[in-house]
């Protein structure tokens, strides 16, 4: 049967794709931007019917319904990173939470360790030789989805033919599900605030020139790139990138031409953005998207010379030690693709390893002598280089812990910080 034939076979409604899942099954769901929405619909009509189905997902962009308190014994999350339509059910027990890096989610699921019955995809329309592309988000979804007994996938013609190692062919998938919706839209710039651009002007100084740079999820990486202009032959290897990158490619500043590994290309696992971001990455040879058991395996990234690494953190011990992935014992979020490449950085030649936050946030400050009580340590004392705050830059590699504790106060927000020295000294760190 050539593909054409198998395609049609295959279409059936998302009511009737679903009745694919079983009590019982575990279910993979693609995330990000990319979030199947009609299957995820029907899912959740369904969910009644079934029992202890468990559906595994990271960043999920849109409503939670399958999380809902009445789905309880029906369907039950397993976040592997926590977003906020699923913060909630997750901090009152009704959804799970695994702790996982990144670059080594897609492994539990390929491995064995978490046996896929489902996966519940979003993809482009075949090409002429019958090759769906995973659009904008490949990285997670890729390696589960070929790992996974069934997949459902949603079909969309409005989901961006993305080119790298992105693509699955019409005779892998079971049930096909033809849609057609606009994706769903992040903004990650615009941000006026002038704490965060003052952050990025900081981090902006670390950058040299034919930088190979990855930039984390929110503001302040953003912020960063308006900085960069006066910058030559920058590159990009990154788990995720957003619409600012455009702006950069067309100024002729963003051009990968000296990076160290695939000069020349724009590397990352998956978007978040708007619809102009999408329509560029359409079927552009710039941009190859990879798994993110490759993308952020640190011994990958730490092959990119000058590698800048750009995270975010809840709060800094006075000893550098990172917490971003909860605030105290409640759980927030996760590691993400942190510590995969404040670590690849770190081992890279000439490379920049930077967390950055705000001084404080309302009236507690971000810079603690003592992280909460159960707060996760995301990245240790160990691995931190660079901290940056709107008040300048804390060079902590290689340091003692006085020399970090006096660092780190000297970028805290100025009315915290003789309350800091006072705790510094009790603790004996100065």
């Amino acid at each position: 049967m050539k593909w054409p034939e198998q395609y049609k076979s295959k279409v059936k409604s998302a009511d009737e794709a679903i009745k694919a899942v079983q009590s019982g099954d575990r279910i993979f769901l693609t995330g990000n931007c990319s979030v199947p929405k009609y299957a995820l619909e029907a899912l959740v009509r369904r969910g009644p019917e079934l029992q202890d189905v468990e559906i595994c997902h990271a960043l999920t962009i849109g409503s939670a319904d399958y999380v809902a308190p009445e789905m309880e014994g029906h369907l039950r999350v397993n976040a592997l990173f926590i977003g906020h339509n699923v913060r909630k059910a997750v901090q009152e027990g009704r959804a799970d939470f695994t702790p996982v890096l990144l670059s080594e989610f897609p492994l539990l699921f390929k491995e064995g360790h978490f046996p896929v019955d489902v996966a519940m995809v979003h993809l482009s329309p075949p090409d002429e030789h019958g090759f769906c592309s995973f659009g904008v988000e490949v990285g997670l979804s890729k390696s589960i989805a070929e790992a996974s007994k069934i997949i459902i996938a949603e079909v969309n013609e409005q989901m961006p033919r993305t080119l790298g190692d992105s693509f699955i062919h019409v005779n892998r998938i079971d049930h096909i599900i033809p849609v057609n919706y606009e994706l769903p839209e992040v903004p990650m710039g615009g941000e006026e605030d002038e704490v965060v651009q003052k952050i990025a002007g900081y981090i902006a100084e670390l950058i040299p020139d034919e930088a190979t740079m990855q930039m984390g999820i929110g503001a302040i990486p953003d912020a960063v790139l308006g900085y960069l202009y006066d910058k030559k032959d920058l590159g990009v290897h990154t788990e995720l990138f957003s619409d600012g990158v455009i702006d950069l490619v067309e100024a002729g500043v963003l051009t990968n031409a000296r990076k160290t590994l695939h000069p020349g290309k724009i590397i990352a696992g998956f978007i978040l953005g708007n619809k102009r971001l999408y329509d560029w990455c359409h079927n552009n040879p710039l941009i190859e998207f990879h798994r993110t058991e490759y993308v952020n395996d640190p011994f990958v990234i730490a092959q990119n010379d000058r590698m800048v690494a750009i995270n975010s953190a809840i709060e800094v011990d006075l000893t550098g030690q990172v917490c971003s992935d909860s605030i105290g014992p409640k759980l927030y979020s996760g590691v993400g693709g942190q510590l995969d490449f404040i670590y690849g950085a770190s081992r890279s030649k000439g490379g920049v390893p930077i967390i950055a936050l705000p001084s404080k946030t309302k009236n507690f400050s971000r810079i603690v002598a003592m992280l909460k009580q159960g707060a996760g340590v995301v990245t240790t004392r160990n691995h931190v280089h660079y901290v940056v705050t709107e008040y300048g830059i804390a060079e902590l590699y290689g340091k003692t812990i006085r020399e970090r504790a006096t660092n780190l106060i000297n970028v805290a927000h100025p009315e915290f910080r003789d309350d800091l020295k006072k705790q510094a000294k009790e603790l004996n760190y100065i």
